[in-house]
């Protein structure tokens, strides 16, 4: 999917030697792109790292699974980690630095700083996973600080984050264009996830109803239905056909305050999460043209 570029790739575990790797890059006033990430890479990051490595001068990758992201029912110690096949896949797309720090060097032992993006944390994953953005913004905030980026990458797929990350640096007027790009899909339309591992042989076959679900959802609304009621009722029963499915939610929201519209207008964001078993998956669509995330917030 990617041209393989060669260049020699920095990996670095230590914040301190990153941080004057980074000094000597600013002083020579290259563009920086950066894409986190929680390692486990698929072509949904590759999109990212591609897109960073066409627009900056130098583009790094962190892969570090975030403790403070989980919850203590979630699945941290399971949570996949193929370094080695990383490394290969961050050297065939010509990263210049990947950043693998371990927890200690993340949150040493007096760490006592959080962040929180508060209104938009506490709702759709929010509700059902309490303290999850509050550890993604926390983290993000730390890596922006020590990388100093100039642009920074992230999934449409993981929409609720890219709207906190870019409320967060407009709030604490961090130098930062985020970009977002679009949901990288497989074949049969379920999207790009390092939790897609876990999906029994069924799990799996079965998950292509969140996209057919959506699919839905759209063919509805170009036909002029309008109604979020009814367009959510219709990928209920939709979902419902397959019996282990279970829903946590459906919703059209506003793409600002992530409030609920009964009226879906151009822009809406139509999001989903729904469990396989153990797993939990999320997607969603936008009603209408293409999604400029970095027009939202200039009111």
């Amino acid at each position: 999917m990617f041209k393989q570029k060669r260049k020699t790739m920095k990996v670095i575990s230590s914040i301190g030697r990153l941080q004057q790797v980074i000094k000597q890059i600013k002083k020579k006033n290259l563009s920086i792109g950066f894409v986190p990430t929680m390692g486990a890479l698929h072509n949904g990051h590759g999109s990212l790292i591609n897109a960073s490595c066409k627009e900056n001068d130098i583009t790094v990758v962190s892969i570090f699974v975030n403790p403070l992201q989980f919850g203590p029912k979630e699945d941290l110690k399971q949570y996949p980690r193929p370094f080695k096949s990383d490394l290969a896949f961050c050297r065939k797309l010509g990263v210049d630095i990947l950043f693998h720090p371990s927890a200690e060097q993340m949150y040493p032992e007096s760490f006592s700083t959080s962040v929180e993006v508060k209104g938009l944390s506490d709702v759709l994953e929010g509700k059902f996973r309490p303290g999850h953005f509050r550890g993604v913004a926390t983290v993000v905030a730390k890596l922006f600080c020590m990388i100093m980026p100039d642009k920074a990458y992230f999934g449409q797929k993981d929409a609720q984050q890219a709207i906190i990350i870019e409320r967060m640096t407009k709030d604490l007027a961090m130098p930062i264009k985020i970009k977002v790009l679009p949901i990288i899909r497989e074949p049969d339309g379920l999207a790009m996830s390092s939790r897609n591992i876990y999906l029994s042989k069924s799990q799996r076959q079965n998950s292509v109803v969140l996209y057919k679900a959506l699919t839905l959802a759209r063919q509805l609304i170009n036909s002029g239905q309008r109604d979020a009621v009814k367009v959510i009722s219709r990928m209920k029963q939709l979902i419902k056909t397959v019996d282990e499915a279970k829903i946590d939610y459906i919703t059209v929201v506003e793409p600002y305050s992530l409030k609920p519209v009964s009226k879906i207008t151009n822009g809406c964001l139509i999001c989903l999460a729904v469990r396989f078993g153990s797993t939990r998956l999320i997607d969603n669509i936008v009603v209408g043209d293409s999604w400029k995330l970095t027009e939202r917030f200039k009111k």
